[in-house]
């Protein structure tokens, strides 16, 4: 079974940028489609942005289109994948969840069965 970890998350300004990352412990991520949603205070999960095992195809939400980049670095040991961010905006205020799923995709909670702990991100002046 994946274990993810995420990290990268914080406090950002306005029109700031971070970059999230998400691994498995396990080293098992080459097998998986990977999905970053967001959870804020009060509001139901979201995808924001997912990419597939099998060819790279990019989904993302609206919200987040021109300013989110998802990316895979594929090593001979691990995979990462990376959601850079930016010009960030307070709505994008949330914990941020990795997921994974051996056949499941896109930007629907319900295709993933595999979930991180998640990682905050503020932004705020």
């Amino acid at each position: 079974q994946v274990q993810l970890v995420e990290s990268g998350g914080g406090l950002v300004q306005p029109g700031g940028s971070l970059r999230l990352s998400c691994t498995d412990s396990r080293f098992t991520l080459h097998y998986y489609n990977i999905g970053w949603f967001r959870q804020a205070p009060g509001k139901e999960r979201e995808g924001v942005s997912a990419i597939s095992k099998s060819d790279g195809s990019t989904f993302y939400a609206d919200s987040v289109k021109g300013r989110f980049t998802i990316s895979r670095n594929n090593t001979k040991n691990t995979v990462t994948v990376y959601l850079q961010m930016n010009s960030l905006k307070p709505e994008d205020t949330a914990v941020y969840y990795c997921a994974a799923d051996l056949w499941g995709r896109g930007l629907y909670s319900g295709n993933y069965a595999n979930w991180g702990q998640g990682t905050q991100v503020v932004v705020s002046s």
